[in-house]
């Protein structure tokens, strides 16, 4: 299995927010934006793995800034980690206005795993890392899973 890139799994995602998107303040509902960044990482996680893939946790989602009705809303995600079956993407969501400007709103971790066509989680490929800063979050991703295994253990 060949090693991918980073930039193999980019995956850019461009939304306006609409009547039934807004909540009763206006504002983007949480619920909607969590299903857009869940189809980005999934794209990201696909294009990576080659495989089918399914969502196993949203780490370290954080609402940084509302967006409003009418706004266009930017997701771009990437391959950050991989495990054996385990696929971590970052996803960056931004509102846009009309000037081209972006604010960021929102930044989540999604754990994905690759499936294979009866559900049973199947290896992916390595990452190839060519920089630092996917070097550091090659690190962070580390340090996230092993929180997530510590955490899945005191679960139960």
């Amino acid at each position: 299995m060949q090693a991918k890139r980073v930039s193999d799994s980019r995956t850019e995602q461009i939304q306006i927010v609409m009547s039934g998107d807004i909540n009763g303040y206006g504002r983007l509902h949480g619920g909607r934006m969590v299903e857009w960044i869940d189809v980005v990482a999934a794209v990201a996680a696909k294009r990576h793995s080659g495989q089918e893939v399914t969502t196993v946790s949203i780490d370290n989602l954080h609402f940084k800034a509302p967006a409003y009705a009418n706004e266009t809303v930017v997701l771009i995600g990437y391959v950050t980690y991989v495990g054996r079956t385990s696929i971590e993407v970052k996803v960056d969501t931004y509102a846009e206005n009309l000037s081209g400007e972006r604010t960021m709103i929102n930044r989540a971790y999604v754990v994905m795993v690759a499936i294979d066509e009866n559900g049973k989680p199947m290896p992916v490929p390595a990452l190839t890392l060519e920089n630092e800063e996917q070097r550091a979050e090659w690190e962070a991703g580390e340090k996230r899973r092993e929180f997530i295994k510590r955490r899945r253990l005191e679960d139960f």
